[in-house]
C-alpha cells in the first residue's frame, strides 16, 4: 500500500506553531482560556474593551472561584466599576460556567509604566467615503427600471460602487 505524500509540503500553518507558545504565555498570566486575551473586545463589547483590558485571573486557595483583574485609566475607573457584574457574566459566558467569582479593577495612568502604556483604543469603524452626487444620479438611472425594490437598490449601490472606484 502506497503512502499518501502530504499536500502542505512541509509547511504548517502559523496558528497551530504558535498555538502551543500562546496557551503557555497565557496561562502562566492565569489565562486558562486563552480567547479571553485575543478576543477581549468581542467577550466584553467594543465599548467596554475600549476602556479596559484584562489583565490576570487568580485563583484562590481553594480553587473555587477566581478573580480577574482588569487595567483601566483612573477617569474609566468609576465607571467600569458600575458594569463589573455584566463583565463578569460575559467573561463567565466564555469559560461556561460561573469560573471568575470577582472582578477587581486596576488603575494605571495612560503612560508612564510597562503596562499602562499600550493604548486601550481598538480601531473604531471607519465612516462611510462620501459618494459624488453624479455617481449617485447615474447609479439611480441606471437601475431605474428594476420593478423588484431590493434587486434595485442592490444594483443602486452596485453601480455605486464600481462608478466610485472608476473615478479614482
Amino acid at each position: 500500500m502506497q503512502r499518501r505524500r502530504s499536500s502542505t509540503r512541509g509547511f504548517k500553518r502559523t496558528a497551530t506553531l504558535l498555538n502551543g507558545q500562546i496557551r503557555r504565555a497565557g496561562e502562566s498570566r492565569g489565562f486558562a482560556v486563552s480567547r479571553l486575551l485575543t478576543h477581549w473586545a468581542e467577550i466584553v463589547g467594543q465599548d467596554m474593551a475600549a476602556i479596559a483590558r484584562p489583565v490576570n485571573v487568580g485563583y484562590g486557595k481553594g480553587g473555587i472561584g477566581a478573580t480577574l483583574t482588569v487595567l483601566t485609566t483612573g477617569p474609566q475607573a468609576p465607571m467600569l466599576e458600575m458594569q463589573k457584574e455584566q463583565l463578569r457574566s460575559k467573561v463567565n459566558a466564555v469559560y461556561g460556567y460561573n469560573a471568575i467569582s470577582r472582578v477587581r479593577i486596576t488603575q494605571t495612568a495612560p503612560t508612564g509604566f510597562a503596562e499602562g502604556q499600550a493604548s486601550f483604543d481598538h480601531k473604531p469603524k471607519s465612516a462611510k467615503p462620501k459618494i459624488d452626487p453624479e455617481i449617485e444620479a447615474e447609479a439611480d438611472r441606471t437601475a431605474r427600471d428594476v420593478h423588484d425594490g431590493e434587486l434595485r437598490a442592490a444594483l443602486e449601490r452596485l453601480g455605486r460602487n464600481v462608478l466610485s472606484k472608476q473615478k479614482r
